[in-house]
């Protein structure tokens, strides 16, 4: 099985959020059920050279958007055994940013993006069985490719998922401009399609196109169907809810690994896990705060966004500095929230620190310093920071919606059960009580809070079992087993089932049997079945011969010509061709006619028998008239002759059609 993965991000390339996370750790796990498994990106100005260095060249291709022609350069390299190839292209994707504030520009990239996507796939010699496209930046690859593309015998088999990592980012622009970049045709945009409240939505594109729909978790798969959660696509996602599969995302252990991890300064486990006390050491040295053991740290890391719910940490960070606690913060976003707590930086300096940038290496080391991690989203598709900071035996601290509700089960001081802690209402007050709460067992009963943490680093929070539904998911789509890329070949099976039905031919004698009346109403062919006792009815009944006469003028060169048209849809249609070539063959030569009519019954009738036998052909009756016109019915209506040819094999071919004419 062969599945390429569409994405706007992916690691260790570029990356801004979770979905660069999920494009990285999930081809690699999914590799090794057998299937070959493939990314691509864009290639932004951002990619580090020592990444660059490695690419080769692939193809150069010229894709149209709107009314540019632009250049398109496809380059590769092989990462984790997993092949990730690069869309090179200056003007989209060489800028000092990797997603802008413009929607229409924005629509732009990304369309293009789509578009050499599946442009490419032949060129590149790489037609997938499953084409697995992330968020609203891959959304118009499924209509793209049902629209314009399903036709063309590359594409005929392909099977598109959606996956949404959040629904909030829609990729949403003006009807027209969407227009003018894809050439959709007019009918795509409407209330069931592509429109969105007036505009055009990349998001909601692929919600309709795509085969399948998955979420990053299960919870959020049932809250996005809520008018609440659903970001004005509740109703689509209601209607397509047979569609809709929630699976948990995972992390990289290997990556994430506090045992080994490079990016640290002392590697621990849960054995010694005394000794992260160590980073937390450093890390104070090196963001200025007070240096402390026994001080309780708190880390945050992620997007600067209301969503992520620190406009409450805003609300009450006098109150939780008043715990004590030490806060690290590290991400970039909102400038008005970036303000804030750059502000805060100066109040609070030794318990307060803040670094605005994506850092991958200090990310790993407030993982491992702090003791708390908090996560108090608004609303959160999957959430990867809390799988990863209780790897490092970090305690979460979340709001229970989405992954975070999957994930995390609050302390239970009564059962002792539970990986973290948690509170429900997105309510700055009831965040602060559960902070107050975790730092006081931090502070006056360390041993259980050294279980639960000991706990937490000996969790299963890995690939391999969502990686498992995945493949599954991939394999109810495409028919298709994971370890048998190419089992396309089986269609080449039933070739000989066709050339069958020519092994009977050469048996022509069935003039006498059954067999080729009793094959006659398995198919629509009964007309040939009748056309073997034809030649030996007529003979016996001299007085039809001046019938025969009045029926000569009106269809003697007619009656050729039906027989012709019979002759090729028979070839084409029936199993029992035999019978058809038996009675058309003398047709068109009388000498044909009277070797096989001398067979049948040792009588040989002349020229007119044969006009007999093509103007009785339709019902084997005496009377010519009523065959001629049950003959122009008989086509449309083939249970006509079913019931003659039954009688026929029970008495002798001469007798039974003189019985039947009575």
């Amino acid at each position: 099985m062969k599945i390429l993965f569409a994405t706007a991000e992916c690691v260790p390339f570029i990356k801004t959020g979770g979905l660069a996370d999920v494009a990285g750790a999930l081809p690699k796990e999914i590799i090794k059920s057998g299937a070959d498994v493939r990314v691509i990106l864009p290639l932004y100005k951002q990619v580090p050279q020592k990444w660059r260095e490695q690419m080769r060249d692939e193809m150069i291709t010229y894709i149209d958007i709107g009314s540019r022609h632009e250049y398109a350069g496809i380059k590769s390299l092989t990462y984790n055994d997993v092949t990730f190839y690069f869309v090179d292209s200056e003007y989209y994707f060489g800028r000092d940013y990797i997603y802008g504030s413009n929607g229409n520009d924005e629509a732009e990239r990304f369309a293009f993006f789509c578009r050499t996507v599946l442009n490419v796939m032949p060129q590149l010699g790489f037609i997938p069985d499953v084409l697995h496209c992330h968020d609203w930046q891959t959304g118009l690859i499924p209509v793209m490719l049902e629209v314009q593309y399903r036709h063309l015998p590359d594409y005929s088999q392909i099977r598109t998922v959606y996956t949404i990592h959040n629904l909030q980012y829609q990729g949403v622009c003006g009807l027209d401009h969407m227009e003018y970049l894809v050439h959709l045709g007019r009918e795509r945009y409407t209330s069931d399609k592509l429109e969105f409240y007036g505009a055009a939505s990349c998001m909601k594109a692929g919600l309709v196109y795509a085969n399948k729909i998955t979420t990053v978790s299960p919870t959020y798969a049932q809250e996005i169907q809520s008018a609440y959660y659903g970001e004005k696509l509740d109703g689509l996602l209601r209607a397509r809810s047979k569609d809709l599969v929630g699976i948990l995302n995972g992390i990289d252990n290997t990556d994430y690994a506090p045992a080994s991890d490079e990016h640290i300064w002392v590697n621990y486990w849960s054995t010694n896990i005394e000794a992260k006390a160590e980073n937390k050491i450093m890390l104070q040295r090196q963001m200025g705060l007070a240096q402390g053991r026994d001080i309780p740290m708190i880390g945050m890391i992620g997007r600067l966004a209301s969503q992520k719910g620190l406009d409450l940490v805003a609300r009450v960070l006098p109150e939780i500095m008043a715990t004590g606690a030490q806060m690290v913060m590290l991400g970039t976003g909102d400038p008005d929230l970036m303000r804030i707590f750059g502000e805060a930086t100066q109040k609070y300096p030794n318990q307060f620190a803040t670094c605005f940038r994506m850092n991958n290496e200090l990310a790993h080391q407030i993982y491992a310093a702090a003791d708390l991690f908090l996560m108090p989203s608004a609303f959160e598709p999957c959430g990867l920071s809390q799988l990863i900071s209780m790897r490092y035996g970090t305690l979460p601290i979340v709001r229970e919606t989405g992954g975070l509700k999957d994930t995390v089960k609050p302390y239970n001081r009564f059962t002792g059960e539970g990986n973290g802690f948690s509170f429900t209402n997105y309510n700055a007050h009831d965040m602060l009580h559960v902070i107050r709460e975790a730092v006081d067992m931090y502070r006056n009963n360390r041993g259980t809070f050294l279980d639960i943490a000991r706990r937490d680093m000996c969790g299963s929070y890995g690939w391999d079992e969502s990686a498992k539904k995945y493949v599954e998911l991939y394999c109810q789509l495409t028919g298709k087993s994971p370890a048998e890329p190419a089992p396309v070949e089986t269609p080449a099976e039933p070739a000989p089932a066709e050339e069958a039905p020519a092994e009977p031919a050469p048996v022509e004698a069935p003039v006498e049997p059954a067999p080729a009346a009793v094959e006659a109403p398995v198919e629509p062919a009964p007309v040939e079945a009748p056309a073997e006792p034809v030649a030996e009815e007529p003979k016996p009944a001299p007085k039809k011969r001046t019938t025969r006469k009045k029926a000569e003028p009106a269809e003697g060169e007619t009656a050729e010509v039906p027989a012709k048209k019979t002759t090729r849809t028979r070839k084409s249609k029936a199993e029992t061709a035999e019978a058809a070539e038996t009675a058309e063959a003398p047709a068109k030569k009388t000498r044909t006619r009277k070797a096989k009519a001398e067979t049948a019954e040792g009588e040989a009738p002349a020229k007119k028998t044969t006009r007999k036998a093509k103007a009785e052909t339709a019902e084997g009756e005496a009377p010519v008239k009523k065959p001629r016109t049950t003959r122009k019915k008989a086509e449309p209506a083939p249970e006509t002759p079913a019931e003659p040819v039954a009688e026929t094999p029970a008495e002798p071919v001469a007798e039974a059609p003189a019985e039947t004419q009575e």
